[in-house]
């Protein structure tokens, strides 16, 4: 059954007008007045009930849709373990293939980081575009994978920056850092169970002053082994050894 995040206050027995995203999507897959979706609101903003609810197409308009909210399940998918992915930004289509791989395997939330040797670099009104593109990617991994939590895309900083407003706190779980430096420890050694926060940079990595800087905020190195994968590679390997455990 087709599935979309509607993030508008869900409830059994409601009629409601689908987002303009999920309605036109609704619409190209020709849907017809009867047939089923699946609806999950996303865990994002007050009101979400979790879980996902059946749901009856009603009317199928021009530009709207009108369904009735059947059936709540309390389902959940998510990861057992939190993974808070600091990824530098790599290069559009890199970035856009991160973020929903990223999703598909369970982390928690996303923070784009602008890194010394990130291609692209973001800010003002762009920044905002990309960020809202980002968001709009995870979605859509959401609805193909089952999810029905909604990572969310924070905004694009600078390592320095984030560091400011993330200070070390015992609370927060492991801090982990992606690093080809020599003596580094394998990944699996480093993770304690709890959340993590996992650090992993463009293409070309870290600069020795981001990795310093990381390291004198908490972060404890790690690797994935012998073979240096690529930006975007990485940190999904990380992500699967971290949520699939």
């Amino acid at each position: 059954m087709p599935r979309f995040h509607c993030p508008a206050p869900l409830a059994t027995g409601a009629e409601i007008d689908l987002p303009p995203g999920a309605a036109r999507h609704v619409q190209v897959l020709r849907l017809q007045p009867g047939d089923g979706i699946t609806l999950f609101h996303g865990g994002q903003g007050a009101g979400d009930p979790g879980g996902e609810f059946d749901a009856t197409v009603l009317r199928m308009g021009r530009s709207d849709v009108r369904v009735l909210v059947g059936t709540h399940h309390a389902i959940e998918r998510e990861a057992p373990r939190a993974v808070h992915l600091l990824a530098g930004i790599t290069a559009n289509e890199r970035m856009d293939w991160l973020v929903e791989k990223a999703t598909e395997l369970g982390v928690a939330s996303i923070t784009p980081l602008v890194a010394e040797r990130s291609v692209l670099k973001l800010k003002g009104e762009r920044a905002d575009k990309k960020i809202a593109h980002w968001q709009a990617v995870a979605v859509a991994a959401c609805e193909q994978c089952g999810r029905n939590r909604v990572p969310v895309v924070h905004g694009a900083v600078d390592l320095a920056g984030w560091l400011r407003a993330h200070p070390p706190a015992p609370a927060q779980g492991a801090r982990l850092l992606l690093s080809l430096r020599t003596g580094t420890g394998p990944l699996h050694a480093a993770a304690a169970a709890g959340a993590v926060v996992f650090l992993s940079g463009p293409e070309g990595g870290l600069s020795a002053t981001e990795e310093d800087l990381a390291l004198a905020q908490g972060f404890a190195p790690v690797t994935l082994g012998p073979r240096v994968l690529r930006a975007e590679t990485a940190p999904l390997a990380a992500l699967a050894a971290l949520t699939l455990a």
